[in-house]
């Protein structure tokens, strides 16, 4: 008796598990009295009965399924083990876990702008991540005919979408498309609400989407990085005699040549500009301090003949504020008076 007991029975586990794979399903063989359920962490187990959803394990953990696993499902709560006989149903075992998976453009998305007639041809490339849901959905849709199902059966699903997706919002919010990744958060957030609604569908959620980075074709990219050494020399003349230099400096433009002639041309006439606003500079200065000088010089000279003035005042003429004793004409003697009594002389 022991011997056909353990003969019949089985161990329910998830058997060809790989890190990519979304669930795989235990199915045709007989479930005897006695068997093992074993959940590992990262697992949830969804019992099946012709299709439909029975009961859904999350703990993990081995468990008796007779005693631990049928009493809880939901119409094989009654069935009893016999000798002979299993109870044939299904397990699908679902990888729990958030997935990351990297995406890239298979070929340039033609973004409408008016600059091109033909569309920009951008590629761009990040990574999305998922998880399941919706179980009963996912069951309805992919786990009822399929033994099992990949990440890369996700990715493929999602991309043959993502090109449609990137123009609709790339169009939308790519207000400068020279320098999309300026507005790569806002691109990548409707993107993945647009994809969210979609995998819903197979009960799978969209619980992230980046993008990385924006590609031009080359001539598009040579220009862009030109426009921006333009703008960070800061204008083109600048640029021009800064490239015509360089080209001087590394042998490029050599001697003997209308290029070489034409840079020491322009060299020598931007020395010669400098020369002559530096001249013109200094002069100014020269000028303005000569004009000063004659200033001060004005000033002292009008100093020192009011000083001069102020020294020669006579004292007989009263300068210093005294009358005199005498009068300077007729040389009466002056009591204080103002006038002289006898001639009439102003004193004072």
């Amino acid at each position: 008796m022991g011997f056909f007991r353990n003969q019949f029975s089985n161990v329910v586990e998830w058997e060809e598990f790989r890190d990519d794979m979304i669930f795989w399903k235990w199915n045709n063989r007989e479930i005897k009295k006695g068997s093992k359920l074993i959940i590992r962490s990262g697992q949830d187990a969804i019992f099946l009965n012709n299709g439909k959803v029975e009961g859904i394990f999350e703990d993990e953990g081995s468990f008796n399924i007779d005693s631990e696993i049928i009493p809880f499902l939901s119409t094989l709560k009654g069935f009893k083990f016999g000798f002979n006989s299993g109870m044939r149903v299904e397990v699908l075992f679902v990888n729990t876990k958030e997935f990351t998976v990297r995406w890239g453009t298979q070929s340039p998305v033609l973004i409408p702008t008016p600059q091109l007639p033909g569309g920009m041809p951008i590629r761009a490339n990040g990574t999305f991540n998922f998880k399941v849901s919706d179980y009963v959905t996912l069951i309805d849709k992919i786990a009822g005919i399929k033994q099992s199902y990949l990440v890369e059966d996700v990715k493929i699903r999602i991309t043959s979408v993502l090109d449609q997706l990137l123009m609709k919002w790339i169009s939308r919010e790519g207000k400068d498309m020279f320098n999309l990744q300026a507005n790569a958060s806002d691109i990548a957030r409707g993107i993945q609400e647009d994809l969210d609604m979609q995998m819903m569908d197979i009960g799978i959620g969209i619980t992230g989407f980046q993008v990385m980075s924006f590609n031009y074709p080359k001539e598009i990219q040579d220009m862009i990085t030109k426009t921006a050494s333009h703008e960070m020399i800061g204008n083109l003349q600048k640029y021009q005699q800064v490239s015509m230099t360089d080209g001087i400096s590394s042998g490029k433009v050599q001697g003997g040549g209308a290029a070489s002639d034409m840079a020491g041309m322009m060299m020598g006439m931007n020395m010669a500009n400098e020369m002559l606003k530096n001249m013109n500079q200094n002069n100014q200065n020269s000028n303005h301090q000569s004009s000063n000088n004659q200033g001060n010089n004005q000033s002292n000279q009008n100093q020192s003949q009011q000083q001069n003035s102020n020294a020669g005042a006579s004292p007989s003429s009263g300068g210093d504020g005294k009358k005199p004793n005498f009068c300077p004409n007729c040389g009466a003697k002056n009591e204080g008076a103002n006038f002289c009594p006898n001639c009439g002389q102003k004193l004072g």
